[in-house]
């Protein structure tokens, strides 16, 4: 499937900020050996599985209740549970691989999910997952237009501010990522930034002028009023020079291939 096809499927059923990041994410699964059982850590409403994945996924976990049941309605997972990644309900060694998207920066006890994630996984076997990294709020470009009029407190405390409303708790580099992998049983194999600062200024200015959109999902369940393909043309075609699946060392989010350690 192109990228094109996956700018598209996301955003019609996302505000189109957060389709844009997730068609990126969604082309780096597709050249990846994920064998069965196969564990998605933070699954969520099981969206981006769905787009994402040309096969049913094996086990879905979250610990959130409103999202998995809104996955179990899409049918994208033989199993969902409705746990805490710290402390999962799963057998040692059971899993052959395990994805997490953009989910761990969310987590502040990341270090026992992933010692359970490593865990539960087979000697050997992948983790992929991605993370938005050091960059993300140096290249806000609210910041950095603050930053050049000399009002470094006012762009520290809207880095703050946007940090809290994107609920992250770990914008980190490679190498913390890679302390904590290999702390938890994990070795790094590959990693690559992505999503450069014009791409991120997408994103960032998304979350104000989507507003309308989430009115919109309050009152219908959706984030848009159709999701008919030609409605989208103009939003597709604004887009999709933003939505470049190229790593870049400037990129405001990090990419990871990791793999337990055999015994």
């Amino acid at each position: 499937m192109s990228a094109q096809d996956f700018l598209y499927l996301h955003v019609r059923d996302l505000p189109f900020f957060r389709g844009l990041l997730r068609a990126v994410e969604s082309s780096y699964y597709q050249d990846l050996d994920l064998p069965s059982p196969l564990l998605d850590v933070g699954c969520g409403d099981g969206h981006f599985a769905q787009v994402t994945f040309g096969r049913p996924l094996d086990v879905g976990l979250d610990p959130w209740h409103e999202p998995i049941h809104e996955a179990k309605g899409r049918r994208v997972y033989r199993l969902l549970t409705e746990a805490d990644g710290g402390a999962m309900p799963y057998p040692d060694a059971f899993f052959a691989a395990a994805i997490s998207n953009s989910v761990l920066e969310h987590i502040p006890h990341v270090e026992a999910v992933l010692a359970e994630t490593a865990r539960v996984l087979q000697p050997g076997a992948l983790f992929v997952f991605c993370v938005p990294n050091h960059q993300f709020e140096r290249n806000l470009s609210v910041a950095r237009t603050l930053d050049a009029l000399g009002l470094k407190a006012l762009a520290g405390a809207y880095r703050a501010f946007f940090q809290k409303i994107s609920r992250h708790h770990h914008c980190d580099d490679p190498q913390t990522w890679s302390q904590r992998l290999e702390a938890a049983g994990f070795t790094v194999e590959r990693w690559w930034h992505y999503f450069p600062p014009a791409s991120l200024a997408v994103l960032e200015w998304g979350h104000y002028l989507g507003l309308p959109s989430l009115i919109w999902k309050k009152l219908t369940g959706r984030w848009n009023l159709t999701t008919v393909r030609w409605n989208f043309a103009p939003l597709l075609a604004f887009l999709r020079p933003f939505a470049d699946d190229q790593p870049t060392d400037d990129g405001a989010y990090t990419f990871y291939i990791a793999r337990k350690k055999s015994a």
